[in-house]
């Protein structure tokens, strides 16, 4: 799940090392992300990083807004069980929140480390 990176040296589209322009792709994923995506066209590693944390923060918001949805339509209907989908909002947030860090660590430190699922998405598309 863990590869350490070996692309090239230098962040020539971001003027950026590359473990810096990585973790700059997780900051604000997905806004950070799509902007180094489109600056950085040399890094491959940069790059997988870019198209991961886009993947996951769409991802996130996704999830949320469609938990949001249900759990209004539901509170509508049942309430307690519009509460028990509402209180998904904050485990998913947590769960989020430790794959953020994860993945800011791991891009610091230069290691392509695969969020399951949204990893191999993000290796196809930087071309891995």
């Amino acid at each position: 799940m863990t590869e350490t990176t070996t692309g090239t040296t230098g962040g020539r589209g971001t003027g950026l090392a590359p473990n810096i322009a990585s973790l700059l792709c997780y900051i604000c994923a997905p806004i950070s992300s799509i902007l180094l995506m489109l600056l950085e066209k040399e890094n491959k590693d940069v790059q997988f990083h870019a198209w991961q944390a886009t993947a996951f923060g769409l991802g996130y918001i996704a999830i949320v807004v469609a938990l949001e949805i249900v759990s209004a339509i539901l509170g509508a209907i049942v309430s307690f069980i519009g509460v028990v989908v509402g209180l998904l909002v904050p485990m998913v947030g947590l769960i989020a929140l430790i794959i953020w860090i994860v993945a800011l660590v791991k891009a610091y430190q230069g290691e392509r480390w695969k969020i399951p699922y949204i990893g191999d998405i993000a290796e196809k598309k930087a071309g891995l």
